[in-house]
């Protein structure tokens, strides 16, 4: 009797010791969405005599690649700004751009991880403008290939003068 009260014990020990081990695998075991599912956003492009493009675009974050400035991730990662890829202003210009077949390009810095869009339609600030980046009507605090976009956000590149 004492044998198997003790054979019980461990038994009922051993698998409450397996379950605790796995226990904390499971706790942790959820799905993480893809944070990088592609987006419906409006791009608006708006040069110093108009309106250049505007129009929905389906984005995500990706590599892009400039005459001036090569190919390079820009996939909200850039510069740490995102854990993982998400889709960015930078990549809907890009994807606007190869689907309703107009140009851009950009200059890539290094230390910002980041470009510099230069020309949009062949309409650059020349050193007097530059394009500036806002979403839902606000300029963005960090990079083009730097900021989150969400499902209908309204992104604009705006020729603005110094």
């Amino acid at each position: 009797m004492q044998r198997t009260s003790v054979r019980r014990g461990l038994i009922t020990t051993a698998a409450l010791g397996l379950a605790l081990t796995s226990a904390p695998a499971v706790a942790h075991a959820h799905h993480t969405p893809n944070t990088n599912a592609p987006v419906k956003v409006t791009l608006t492009v708006q040069g110093p005599d108009g309106l250049l493009f505007k129009g929905k675009i389906r984005t995500k974050g990706h590599v892009v690649t400039t005459a001036t400035g090569g190919t390079h991730r820009c996939d909200g990662t850039n510069g740490g700004a995102q854990p993982t890829a998400v889709p960015t202003p930078t990549a809907a210009l890009d994807d606007a751009a190869r689907k309703r077949h107009f140009t851009w390009d950009g200059t890539w810095y290094a230390s910002f991880d980041d470009y510099s869009v230069d020309t949009i339609k062949n309409v650059g600030g020349g050193g007097v403008a530059y394009w500036n980046i806002s979403v839902n009507g606000t300029s963005t605090p960090v990079g083009g290939c730097q900021f989150k976009l969400k499902a209908g956000d309204k992104v604009a590149f705006t020729w603005t003068a110094f």
